[in-house]
């Protein structure tokens, strides 16, 4: 018997574990988008989330969780680093779990070519 992707994420927990992580972070940068400046949207990515170790949930309810957003470069993870408080208010006020926003600079995929 052979299944969709979709279907073996879902039978496996840990997969749909991720899938879910992932889901949760597009909509995280769906709702604080607004509040970037239009020229520094293309400039943003949504992260990881990770759930602290030293606090798991008792029950199956979410814990609060840190979210990483990913900056192109150092300017745009600079700017961004001033909406971080306000990003972090927006999101906890629309109700999500999110203690707090970590901010990491994309690695450049271009090597130095050996010159």
């Amino acid at each position: 018997m052979s299944y969709t992707l979709l279907e073996a994420t879902l039978r496996n927990p840990n997969l749909a574990r991720l899938q879910a992580l992932a889901r949760d972070s597009s909509l995280y940068l769906t709702q604080v988008l607004p509040l970037i400046p239009t020229n520094l949207r293309v400039a943003v990515k949504a992260g990881p989330i990770e759930q602290p170790a030293s606090n798991p949930p008792a029950d199956n309810t979410p814990g609060k969780v840190s979210w990483c957003l990913i900056a192109s470069n150092n300017a745009s993870a600079s700017k961004l680093r001033q909406l971080l408080p306000t990003l972090l208010q927006h999101l906890q006020t629309e109700g999500h779990p999110v203690a707090s926003i970590r901010l990491s600079v994309e690695k450049s995929s271009t090597g130095s070519g050996g010159h």
